[in-house]
């Protein structure tokens, strides 16, 4: 039996081996690798190559400049339209300031004529029907103002046209009761000097000691020399 098997081994029917050389697994991977790795490269350098030959790479590098300049273009247009943005908020400010400001001038104007119109007023009721020769004392008015003081608005005037400067003194005499007795003085502040061409519109306070009871009020003008010129008595 085993000269059989023998023979069979070393005759012509004896089977085929196959002798293989055997590699590590990662030697294997590598050689794959390398083989992926120049098939890549020479695939994109066919793809360069077809690039440049159908003059595709130069065509992408002109619309790459044109769209750089278009964009370079776009920014100026940018920066132009800022620019007019900005000088359009300048402007707009300017007239919001100078709309303020003709806004304060019109209070302003508004306030003036107010106080002229109560001037106006003022004059036309201290203004007679006819006025006469010579310095004259128009409408005095006083009013108490607060305890002890008296506020005091009197008009006056030269009615001769042409007349010179005048110049003197106008003085306050008040007259009533002080404690339950009568009672004159001429309050402080009630005597100052006085210069007027025309005419003259004269304000002020005047004094009174606590407890006083006012009744008149006397007002005369004199001259530089203490001539009397003109005199007027108002009574409360």
């Amino acid at each position: 039996m085993r000269w059989k098997l023998l023979r069979r081994r070393l005759s012509v029917s004896a089977p085929r081996m196959i002798v293989r050389r055997h590699l590590p697994w990662p030697l294997r991977w590598a050689v794959v690798a390398l083989a992926l790795g120049f098939s890549a490269a020479i695939a994109l350098w066919a793809f360069e190559f077809g690039k440049n030959l159908a003059g595709l790479d130069q065509d992408a590098k002109q619309e790459l400049a044109r769209l750089r300049q278009d964009v370079g273009t776009l920014r100026q247009e940018r920066d132009k339209a800022q620019s007019f943005v900005h000088a359009a908020e300048s402007l707009l400010k300017a007239e919001r300031a100078a709309q303020e400001k003709l806004a304060q001038q019109v209070r302003q104007l508004e306030a003036t004529n107010m106080a002229l119109q109560a001037d106006l007023g003022f004059f036309e009721r201290l203004l007679p029907a006819s006025a006469g020769e010579g310095l004259a004392v128009r409408g005095l008015q006083v009013e108490p103002q607060s305890p002890g003081r008296l506020r005091y608005q009197v008009l006056l005037m030269q009615s001769r046209k042409g007349a010179s400067r005048f110049n003197g003194r106008y003085e306050f005499l008040l007259a009533g009761t002080l404690d339950g007795k009568p009672w004159t003085a001429t309050p402080a502040g009630g005597n100052q000097p006085l210069q007027l061409r025309q005419y003259l519109r004269v304000e002020g306070q005047l004094e009174v000691p606590p407890g006083a009871v006012v009744k008149t009020v006397h007002l005369k003008v004199t001259d530089e020399a203490g001539a009397l010129c003109a005199t007027q008595t108002l009574r409360l």
